[in-house]
């Protein structure tokens, strides 16, 4: 025999009950994800071990060890195999973008990176130190082109990586990123390095050059972590990698009205406190000669001064 279904008032009475039950009810282990994430969200730029994360959470061992494996199997959380500590992943900037969209930041910088990937017909890209790491908060480029970085994309900010992320900051800060642990075993050019400071903070902007294999070698270099690469690697890369600002082109010293190939260049937009909050990239990948380089420099340093100016921000003083 078949039954009547149910009513359309019995169902509104059904998901009614069924929302007052849900709002009540509540998941142990789901509070127990969420108690691991925020803990590590709370102190970005430390790493926790297994019995410190299980101690201070009031967790056993096996239960938190279980909630870190996914969480790093998801890409949420980063494991350091040296230490055997744990701290934020990849994923969580991808997460942390999307939910950026419904704030200031997020569309008024892609506004900026859409005009800009329009008027010069190539990729651009916003970036940021989030944590120990840079990552890649949003890509603009023109359609069917090959996309040059991905949103979500993370590198380490340690020399030789992350110059342009405090290059136009305070001194203070550009040192304390100077004597981070290197990602790579490199040499460090103090007066040319000065040079690339001097140079890039009186034009706002800033010229690099990177060969192909330059720029694989970057690209091999996404997501991974110094303290995972054997030793015998991390010198061999070493000699493959420029020192900090090494790869920074001065245009005027250029041949007289000959191109010079570009691989980016780039500007920063700053927050109220006068610090980088953002670094613009306009992707040339190209031979442009110096008067060229000029109008686009000039034209990044306006987007990203918009940027700033819509948020509230300022330029520090040097």
């Amino acid at each position: 025999m078949v039954r009547p279904g149910p009513t359309a008032a019995q169902i509104s009475d059904d998901d009614e009950a069924a929302s007052g039950a849900g709002s009540a009810r509540r998941s142990p282990p789901t509070e127990r994800v969420v108690q691991v994430l925020d803990h590590l969200v709370a102190h970005p730029g430390v790493r926790f071990g297994l019995s410190e994360l299980a101690r201070e959470l009031g967790l056993s061992k096996p239960t938190c060890l279980g909630i870190l494996g996914a969480l790093v199997d998801a890409g949420y959380l980063m494991r350091d195999p040296a230490g055997k500590t744990y701290g934020l992943g990849p994923a969580l900037i991808v997460a942390g973008r999307a939910a950026q969209r419904g704030f200031a930041a997020g569309p008024v910088a892609h506004k900026h990176l859409a005009e800009l990937s329009a008027r010069f017909d190539a990729a651009c890209t916003a970036s940021a130190v989030v944590g120990d790491r840079i990552a890649v908060l949003d890509v603009v480029g023109p359609r069917g082109a090959t996309a040059t970085a991905r949103v979500g994309e993370v590198y380490p900010f340690a020399p030789p990586v992350g110059l342009m992320y405090v290059l136009w900051d305070t001194d203070q800060r550009l040192e304390r990123w100077l004597r981070r642990e290197p990602t790579l075993p490199v040499h460090l050019d103090r007066p040319r390095l000065q040079r690339v400071v001097d140079e890039c903070r009186r034009t706002g902007y800033l010229v690099e050059s990177l060969t192909p294999g330059g720029r694989r070698l970057y690209a091999l270099m996404a997501g991974v972590v110094a303290h995972n690469l054997a030793p015998e690697l991390r010198e061999l890369l070493g000699e493959l990698v420029s020192s900090p600002g090494e790869r920074v082109l001065f245009p005027e010293e250029g041949p007289a009205g000959r191109p010079l190939a570009v691989n980016l260049i780039a500007a920063p937009a700053f927050d109220p406190d006068g610090h980088q909050s953002l670094v613009l990239v306009l992707h040339v990948e190209d031979e442009i000669d110096a008067a060229e380089i000029a109008r686009r420099g000039a034209a990044l340093v306006e987007a990203a001064d918009a940027i700033t100016a819509e948020l509230g921000g300022r330029r520090p003083e040097h």
